[in-house]
C-alpha cells in the first residue's frame, strides 16, 4: 500500500514528507541525501539537544524574545522527547553534514510539529512554532551540537561508566582480600619468575582501572564549559547578551551538573581537543581492560595442558566439536570491544585535527564514537564483572604445583651464595630433572636445613 505524504517546505522549496511523520522538510532531505550505513544519531544526543532547546526557550522568554505560549509549547515538547515518547522521529544517520545541522533541524522540526498536534493545527504548518525562528532562536547548530555532545558524554560517564568501573574494582578488591595469602609463581616474558601472591597479582588490575578512572575524571572538568551563545562562528551574532549564562544555568539545574558558559567560544567550536582528550582517556581504559582480559585468558588456560591457575565460570559450551570444552568467552568479548574502541579513538584523533578555520566539520563522528565507546565500556565491564570476575576461583592444587616446581625460587639464595652458584643449581636441576634442593645437595653449596631456611616462598613476596 502506497504511503501517504504531505507537502513540507524549507528555504530550498517543497518536499514530500510521510503524512504521519513529525519531522519536516530538512529532515526528509537528509534521509534522502544521506542514506549510508546503519549508524543513527544516538538518542541520548537527541535528548541533550532537546534539553538545550528547552533551556533556550526559557531563556528567550525571560529575555522577552518569545511569548509564554511558545515557551510552554517548546518546553512541553522537549520534555516528551527527553522521556522517549518520540524516539522513532529521529531517523538520521551519523554520516551527514559535519556540523550536525540536519540533526539540529530534525529536533527543531519535531518540536514544531508536536506543537501542531497540541494546538490542533496542521502538521507542517510551522505554526504556532517555527523551527528556525522560534525553536532555534538565539542558537546555531555550530554551538548547540558540540554543547549537546558534551552534555550527553558527561551524563553517560557520570551516571553509568564511572559506577561500572567502581563496581568491578569492588569485585577485584574482594578477591584481593580473599586471595592475598595464596602464594603462586610470578611470570615475566611468559617464563617463570619469582613468587607473588594471587592477591598482589589482582591488585595490579584494580590499580590499572583506578588510574584509568582518575584519568577520565580529570578530563571531565573542562567539558562543563559549554559553547552556547557562540552561534555560527563564535562571535554570538543574533544571540542576546546574558542568553548563554541563563541557558547554562538552566541546564546545570536540570542535570545537577556544574555546567557554565564558555570564556572562549571560538576555541570550543573550531576544535574539540577536550573531547579528543577524553576519548584518549577512554582508550587507555580499554587498553587496561584488554591487558586484564588477556592475563585472565593466560592464567585460566588448560585445563590440563596450560597454566590453569584460575578457574573461570563455564557459561556455555566452548566448542561444536570438542565435548567438555570451556572457553574464556567473556575475555574474548571484552578484548573485541577494546579493539573497536582503539579504532574509534584513532578516528576521533583524525577528526579533531581535521577541522578547518572556525568550525570542526566532524562533529557527528566525534559524538557518535565517544558515546558508543561509553556504552560499550559500560556494558562490557558489567558483563565481564558479573559473568566472569565475581565467580572466578583459584585452582589451589595447580598453583601449589607450579610454585613448587619453579626453578626461579633459586633467586632467594643469591644473597647467601651469589648469582653464579645459584645459577649453577638452577641449571643443574633443569638438566637432571631434579628438585632445586637435590641439585644444591649434589653440588654441595648449602646444607639441607640451610636451604630450607632460605627457600620459603612466604618470605619472597
Amino acid at each position: 500500500m502506497k504511503q501517504k505524504h504531505r507537502l513540507e517546505k524549507d528555504s530550498l522549496g517543497t518536499i514530500n514528507v510521510p503524512e504521519t511523520a513529525l519531522w519536516g522538510a530538512q529532515t526528509q532531505r537528509s534521509i534522502e541525501n544521506f542514506s549510508t550505513g546503519e549508524e543513527l544519531v544516538p538518542l541520548n544526543l537527541i535528548y541533550s539537544i532537546s534539553l538545550i532547546k528547552k533551556a533556550s526557550a526559557i531563556a528567550n522568554f525571560n529575555l522577552g524574545l518569545i511569548n509564554e505560549q511558545k515557551k510552554d509549547l517548546i518546553v512541553l515538547s522537549c520534555e516528551e522527547i527527553i522521556k522517549g515518547f518520540h524516539n522513532s522521529q529521529f531517523p538520521l544517520k551519523i554520516w551527514q553534514t559535519g556540523s550536525g545541522t540536519q540533526t539540529n533541524m530534525n529536533v527543531n522540526e519535531v518540536i514544531s510539529n508536536i506543537a501542531c498536534l497540541k494546538t490542533n493545527t496542521k502538521l507542517g504548518s510551522q505554526y504556532p512554532l517555527h523551527p528556525n525562528d522560534d525553536v532555534n532562536k538565539s542558537q546555531s547548530t555550530n554551538d548547540t551540537f558540540p554543547a549537546a555532545i558534551q552534555i550527553a558524554v558527561l551524563i553517560e560517564i557520570k551516571k553509568k561508566l564511572l559506577p561500572s568501573i567502581e563496581k568491578i574494582n569492588i569485585a577485584f578488591e574482594k578477591k584481593i582480600q580473599q586471595w592475598n595469602k595464596i602464594i603462586k609463581i610470578g611470570r615475566t616474558h611468559f617464563q617463570d619468575a619469582v613468587p607473588i601472591s594471587l592477591g598482589q597479582e589482582l591488585s595490579a588490575w584494580r590499580k590499572q582501572l583506578e588510574d584509568a578512572k582518575c584519568s577520565i575524571e580529570s578530563n571531565l572538568d573542562s567539558l562543563y564549559s559549554l559553547p552556547l551563545g557562540g552561534t555560527a562562528v563564535g562571535t554570538g551574532i543574533n544571540c542576546p547578551i546574558m542568553f548563554s549564562e541563563k541557558v547554562t544555568n538552566i541546564i546545570a539545574s536540570e542535570t545537577k551538573l556544574p555546567f557554565s558558559d564558555s570564556k572562549n567560544n571560538f576555541a570550543l567550536m573550531a576544535s574539540h581537543d577536550r573531547l579528543a582528550s577524553l576519548m584518549s582517556a577512554l582508550k587507555n581504559l580499554s587498553c587496561s581492560l584488554f591487558k586484564i582480559s588477556n592475563d585472565i585468558k593466560i592464567l585460566s588456560s588448560g585445563p590440563r595442558s596450560g597454566i590453569y591457575e584460575l578457574i573461570i565460570p563455564a557459561n556455555e559450551p566452548g566448542s561444536s566439536i570438542m565435548p567438555g570444552k570451556v572457553n574464556p568467552t567473556q575475555c574474548e568479548a571484552l578484548s573485541m570491544i577494546c579493539a573497536q574502541i582503539m579504532g574509534y579513538e584513532y578516528a576521533v584523533s583524525i577528526a579533531n585535527s581535521s577541522g578547518t578555520l572556525q568550525m570542526n566539520e566532524y562533529k557527528p563522528l566525534i559524538g557518535f564514537n565517544i558515546i558508543k565507546t561509553i556504552h560499550l565500556l559500560n556494558e562490557g565491564i558489567d558483563n565481564f564483572r558479573v559473568k566472569l570476575i565475581e565467580d572466578m576461583e583459584p585452582n589451589y592444587k595447580k598453583i601449589k604445583s607450579n610454585l613448587e616446581n619453579s626453578l626461579m625460587l633459586i633467586t632467594a639464595l643469591v644473597p647467601e651464595i651469589g648469582y653464579e652458584k645459584s645459577a649453577q643449581i638452577a641449571n643443574y636441576a633443569f638438566k637432571e630433572s631434579i628438585s632445586l634442593k637435590e641439585a644444591n645437595l649434589e653440588l654441595g653449596f648449602l646444607s639441607g636445613d640451610k636451604f630450607d631456611e632460605l627457600i620459603k616462598s612466604e618470605n619472597m613476596i
